[in-house]
Formats: structure tokens, C-alpha cells, sequence
């Protein structure tokens, strides 16, 4: 059985220009540091149905959703560990359930379209959801580039910043060079605020000196428009 974790937060995301971005980072300082991993390079696999049926489901915006997906911070190799992460949104609040397992046991099961052979808590979770969806395969590849920030108070608040967001349909490996398309504008990043309560009340002072205001933002639903926008153009079929 995989390590476990469970989290339970809200999530607001930002869009920054590079100016905003150092603007938040001085209002940032003594409040909170960057964690001991630095800046990381993110690479995800999402899975879904053959017609996309979770992302199409997410994008409209209902009061639950949720997606499946793995995820590494640093290219592995077959043995290596990686995190299978059941991430659900209800009413705004985030709920991720998480496992920690080797990419080959992983990959063996969900890469091919076969049930998690876990038996904890959140493995029945995800074997549930597997069966619930049907044939889960790898969709697309997205990877980022991070920084993340804890609160030196002790709290669960943290604020990472995402650049260099890029996604492709091809190579779906976590030991894979790091390319695609890019999502973002040059120069432009996204901020996420991570609590499980509120936000604290000077960085609520930094958001409306800045004039800065939450937006909705999904790193798979961009891409799956993209590729849909893409796959029109080319005359296939489009999936409503």
C-alpha cells in the first residue's frame, strides 16, 4: 500500500503580470518563505474518457467536479515514486486525495486502462471512480514550472507561482523531456493562494493595492480547448 495523504482547502488563482508578480512577492516578505525544493518542474498526466467526459463535465462549471491524474517533480525512472492524485471540487472547496506509489505500478494499471490494485481508503476511492467513468486512458501531458511559499507563522496558507505552463497529446511519460504548447502569455504567471480558511489580512492589502482579482483558470480545461480548437481546424470532430 502507497503512502496516503488527504487535503482540504480553497484554492484562488491569480493571473500576474511580471511587474504584479514581484509587487506580491515584496508584500510577501516576512510573512512568507520559499520552500526548501526552490523552483520545480511539475509534470502531470491527466486521464480521462475517450470523449472527455470529465473536463467537457468540469468546464461547465457545475457544484462538484472532479479529475484523476499523476504527477512527479522531477523526471522517473520506473521505480521511482509518484503521487496518484484524486483532486474534487465541491462548492469551491478543494478536496485532493492522494496516493504515493511506484511509477510502474501506476502506469501498469491506469496507463492501460486497468483498476488501481490498492485496497486502502483512497485506493477503493479511486477504483470507484475508475469503474464509475469507464476506460480511463493518459489524455495530455502539462508541466510548469513552480515556486512555492509557506507561511512562516505556522499555517497552512501558501502561495505558489506557476510559469511556463506547457501541454501536449503526445509522450504522456513523467520520464519525458519537458515541451509542448505554451498557455500562458510571455511573461505572464499564475498565483495560487492555498488556505483552509481565510486570507490573511496583508495579503488581502497586497490584492487590492495591486488591484488584482481572482480568475477562473484550469490548466487541463485550457488545454483541452486548445486541443479541440486545434482538432477543428483540422477538420475532425469536435466534441460538444
Amino acid at each position: 500500500m502507497g503512502y496516503q495523504m488527504t487535503f482540504k482547502r480553497y484554492e484562488l488563482k491569480y493571473l500576474l503580470s511580471g511587474q504584479e508578480k514581484e509587487q506580491i512577492l515584496q508584500s510577501m516578505k516576512g510573512y512568507m518563505k520559499l520552500d526548501s525544493y526552490g523552483r520545480t518542474t511539475i509534470r502531470n498526466i491527466y486521464f480521462d474518457t475517450d470523449t472527455f467526459r470529465l473536463i467537457r463535465r468540469s468546464l461547465e462549471k457545475p457544484v462538484y467536479k472532479e479529475k484523476l491524474r499523476v504527477r512527479s517533480y522531477q523526471s522517473v525512472c520506473q521505480e521511482d515514486p509518484v503521487f496518484v492524485e484524486l483532486k474534487k471540487k465541491y462548492q469551491s472547496v478543494v478536496y485532493k486525495r492522494r496516493l504515493v506509489l511506484p511509477q510502474s505500478q501506476v502506469m501498469n494499471s491506469l496507463g492501460c486502462g486497468k483498476l488501481l490494485p490498492v485496497n486502502s481508503q483512497i485506493g477503493k476511492e479511486i477504483r470507484y471512480f475508475q469503474k464509475y467513468y469507464g476506460s480511463l486512458l493518459p489524455a495530455v501531458f502539462l508541466s510548469y514550472e513552480r515556486e512555492a511559499y509557506y507561511a512562516l507563522d505556522g499555517s497552512d496558507f501558501r502561495v505558489t507561482f506557476d510559469e511556463n505552463i506547457l501541454y501536449r497529446k503526445n509522450e504522456l511519460s513523467l520520464g519525458s523531456k519537458i515541451y509542448g504548447t505554451p498557455l500562458l502569455e510571455k511573461n505572464q504567471t499564475l498565483m495560487e493562494i492555498k488556505t483552509a480558511g481565510g486570507v490573511p489580512l496583508w495579503m488581502s492589502r497586497a490584492l487590492t493595492r495591486n488591484r488584482l482579482f481572482k480568475t477562473s483558470f484550469s490548466k487541463y480545461g485550457l488545454a483541452y480547448q486548445r486541443m479541440m480548437a486545434e482538432r477543428e481546424e483540422q477538420g475532425g470532430i469536435r466534441y460538444a
